[in-house]
């Protein structure tokens, strides 16, 4: 038996244009900036650059330019059958562009009204080129040619930077590079030749390079020092003796176990301190890549708020002046009922579309701005006080409390937020900074938790170094000044500060009469 049934869907479509919108939006500055440097060089018709404020004369530019059109029109009463039959096949696409109501809109063509105010150093400002700089992997083989290797030892000592992690350790068993050697040159070694060649490399810049965990890693540092540095020969004996003790922080134990005074510890300790723990992180990081571009600039000057976009969101873009007056050309052309002036079917196709894909750029870009600058507003107005006071005045808000204000979607919102960072009188904070859940206190006042979190850290500052604060402790404490807040709270919130457990928040602190002993001994 046939059973019909009849359903009722609604879908939502997008079109090219508000995908690309969505696309921009939620672009950082630079991805914005390669992104218009991608699409102009893919659309001739694209160019970028202010508008021209005195245009020449078309006359002046064109090819061929009918010095007597109007005369040519005027006289001009009737066409051929022929003729017509043919201008009404080589035309049938440009039709399907009005290309008096196009030129009739001057800014959506040539640009946008609502252009940032450029000053004279956004004009000037030039990313001046950085020297090159060698990688980690690179820095190393340049000081191979200061050790004395042989063939053999070249090859393992390039074997063994090769294998170098991101950290700048070893994590390779020297079994597996013994049998890299074999299968890959052919040549036959032993772990006792790789162990002779990486204890040179390690001595290379940086100091500690290729070792193979912490502890190797800190004593080779230590080894490279002069032998007269102080609290050197206490810290070695720590690392290979009671290294566990070390890491855990058991002072109390190292202080048996090495037989020195609690001053001799932290001398030693504190030597250790300022060791470097990863060799080669930072090695292929260049000064560019750390670099941040603001998204916003917000000022407090005179009772009100100055809320400006960074010049590198609203670039000048146009269509381009040659193809302009092309297109002029043809619009005039088929105005007058004259066929188009040698361009084929392809040809007027290609800058149709193109011209399509400019103007929807164009527009995009400039619906990026306004949404942006709109979304910024409303942030500034739900956070007034904190862009007036600093920190300690952030109010709890979620996505949707902007995106009520503005009339938006909450997604809108989120690609607006994402990856954009704002310039303000207290220092650069991302956007995402502003949002964060509320939490209520006993006199019903709702704070927000990265006031919370700062609180934590402060009361983690300034803690007893040698007996820190437990997360329980820390609860107690903030349960006093009127926050609520369970330990496992408290503990995700340290952890989400990157803080360690208080046993690990441990330090050697001497007091006055040992401070004077020590600086005695010395």
């Amino acid at each position: 038996m046939l059973k019909l049934k009849q359903e009722q869907k609604l879908q939502q479509k997008l079109s090219p244009q508000q995908i690309q919108y969505i696309k921009l939006l939620q672009l950082p500055t630079l991805a914005l900036e390669q992104r218009i440097k991608t699409e102009l060089e893919s659309n001739p018709l694209l160019e970028e650059g202010p508008e021209e404020e005195e245009e020449t004369p078309l006359e002046e530019t064109l090819d061929e330019t009918p010095e007597t059109a109007e005369a040519e029109a005027t006289s001009e009463t009737t066409e051929t059958e022929e003729e017509t039959a043919e201008e009404e096949a080589s035309t049938e696409i440009e039709e399907e562009i009005d290309w008096e109501e196009l030129f009739n809109n001057v800014d959506d063509l040539y640009g946008y009204k609502a252009r940032v105010d450029r000053t004279d150093e956004d004009e000037e400002r030039r990313e001046l080129p950085l020297p090159a700089r060698p990688s980690m992997i690179e820095h190393l083989r340049e000081q191979l040619v200061l050790l004395d290797l042989n063939e053999t030892e070249r090859l393992i000592a390039e074997q063994i930077i090769g294998s170098i992690d991101e950290d700048g350790y070893l994590r390779r068993p020297l079994e597996s590079i013994v049998d890299d050697l074999m299968f890959t040159h052919g040549v036959s070694v032993t772990e006792e030749d790789v162990e002779r060649v990486l204890k040179q490399i390690q001595r290379l810049d940086p100091v500690g390079i290729a070792a193979r965990d912490l502890r190797e890693c800190l004593i080779v540092q230590l080894e490279a020092m002069p032998e007269d540095t102080p609290g050197r020969e206490v810290a070695l004996r720590m690392l290979r003796e009671a290294f566990k003790d070390f890491a855990m922080k058991h002072f109390e134990a190292l202080q048996r176990k090495l037989g020195v005074s609690e001053a001799e510890l932290k001398e030693a300790y504190d030597l250790i301190q300022h060791l470097n723990p990863k060799p080669g992180e930072g090695g292929d990081v260049t000064p560019q890549q750390n670099y941040i571009v603001p998204d916003f600039t917000v000022t407090y000057q005179d009772g009100e708020f100055i809320i400006t976009l960074n010049s590198r969101n609203a670039p000048q873009l146009r269509i381009s002046r040659r193809y302009r007056q092309m297109l002029e050309q043809m619009a005039a052309e088929k105005k007058k009922g004259k066929r188009t002036n040698g361009l084929d079917e392809q040809t007027r196709a290609f800058l149709k579309n193109k011209l399509e894909s400019a103007r929807w750029f164009i527009n995009s870009i400039n619906q990026r701005r306004q949404t942006m600058l709109k979304v910024m507003k409303a942030i500034v107005e739900l956070q007034e006080d904190f862009f007036k006071y600093g920190e300690g005045h952030l109010k709890p808000m979620i996505l949707k409390d902007v995106a009520d204000r503005i009339g938006m979607d909450i997604s809108t919102v989120s690609r607006v937020v994402n990856g954009k960072y704002v310039q303000t009188d207290f220092g650069v904070y991302p956007l995402k900074y502003f949002f964060s859940e509320g939490l209520a206190t006993e006199s019903g006042e709702e704070v927000s938790n990265r006031e919370v979190k700062a609180l934590i850290q402060r009361m983690i500052e300034q803690e007893d170094k040698r007996n820190p604060l437990s997360d329980q402790k820390i609860a107690e404490l903030l349960a006093k000044q009127g926050f609520k807040i369970a330990r496992r709270t408290v503990t995700k919130y340290r952890e989400q500060l990157g803080i360690p457990v208080a046993r690990l928040r441990r330090e050697i602190v001497l007091d006055d009469q040992q401070e004077k002993e020590a600086a005695g001994e010395k």
